[in-house]
């Protein structure tokens, strides 16, 4: 039942409401839960499909696979990668929350001629290049160091090897290739995206010898604007692209069995109708004679036919398509 408040219980609710300490009925009526409420972040765009999300996950976890398999053998001490994390954001947004101690590089994606951009954490590129130099099992990344000309040298061969190998699977899901550009060890300042452009952020996780490291990859919607039917898996261009691979499935699908029969009509008879007939007998089908018989491939109509017989076999005469005049 409703409870009717008095004029004195209504404006001590609008004095509380003014100080902001408006009770909470949900919370203290007996058998009820409080109500519970989402908040929505207006500045958190949606631009990436989940099938689009998904599909791209996918593809950094083939890059994961072949990435740490070429690390590992240049390095040679065993490394790992792994997708940890997606989130989508603004550029701007996404830009500040790389770690700051980072070095990164747009990646030219062509034919599309747009932008991405990777960073990977410093202490795990200053142990790619000890490993790169011969230097063995390290307990502890070394210190950070302002990076040397040999440093920059080995550091831009590891994008390049990132790079190459994330080009190969991205060129699988969208037709793109992708190509390291200079790289910058201040990654707040990379610009390769309007401030409020949609951006998918995608974390690795790398672990080489006991430390872990992360590495991120950033992709702005204007890079897959062009190809996103193709990356959600909704592409059917090549359907029509290759004759020949269209005329090999329909001649694979030619050699298909189907049954196929002819329906002078059907009617719904009660269980005991059925069973009262006997020979003799008239069953009318509820179909005019002049409409001929329904010819089926499977359990789909597909020609109007005349019945007859060819020889000593019956047989039908199509008269029609379904749907065109008998």
């Amino acid at each position: 039942m409703s409870e009717i408040l008095t004029n004195d219980q209504i404006a001590a609710l609008v004095a509380a409401a003014k100080q902001g300490e408006l009770p909470d009925d949900g919370a203290s009526a007996a058998g009820r839960r409080a109500r519970r409420l989402r908040t929505v972040n207006f500045a958190r765009p949606t631009k990436f499909t989940s099938e689009q999300e998904r599909r791209i996950v996918r593809t950094l976890d083939m890059f994961c696979q072949t990435a740490a398999t070429r690390l590992s053998a240049e390095l040679r001490v065993p490394l790992e990668l792994e997708v940890i994390n997606t989130s989508q954001l603004t550029w701007s947004t996404a830009q500040q929350q790389l770690p700051p101690n980072s070095l990164g590089a747009p990646l030219s994606v062509q034919p599309s001629d747009t932008r991405m951009l990777m960073t990977v954490e410093l202490p795990f590129v200053l142990m790619t290049i000890e490993y790169l130099l011969g230097g063995g099992a390290v307990d502890r990344p070394p210190r950070a160091r302002k990076l040397s000309e040999i440093d920059w040298v080995l550091a831009r061969r590891l994008f390049e090897t990132l790079s190459g190998q994330l080009s190969v699977v991205w060129q699988d899901l969208a037709g793109q290739t992708l190509e390291a550009l200079e790289l910058d060890t201040h990654v707040e300042g990379i610009q390769v995206a309007a401030i409020s452009e949609p951006t998918l952020t995608v974390t690795l996780e790398s672990r080489i010898a006991r430390h872990s490291s992360t590495l991120a990859l950033l992709i702005p919607w204007a890079a897959i604007d062009g190809v996103a039917d193709q990356v959600a898996g909704r592409d059917v261009r090549m359907q029509v692209e290759d004759p020949a691979a269209s005329g090999a499935m329909r001649r694979a699908v030619a050699e298909a069995q189907v049954t196929m029969r002819a329906e002078v009509g059907s009617v719904d008879m009660a269980i005991d109708e059925v069973l009262g007939l006997l020979p003799g007998d008239l069953v009318k089908l509820g179909a005019p004679a002049a409409s001929g018989v329904a010819l089926f491939a499977e359990d789909v109509q597909i020609h109007h036919a005349k019945p007859g017989r060819s020889g000593s076999r019956r047989a039908v005469q199509i008269v029609s398509a379904t749907g065109e005049a008998p």
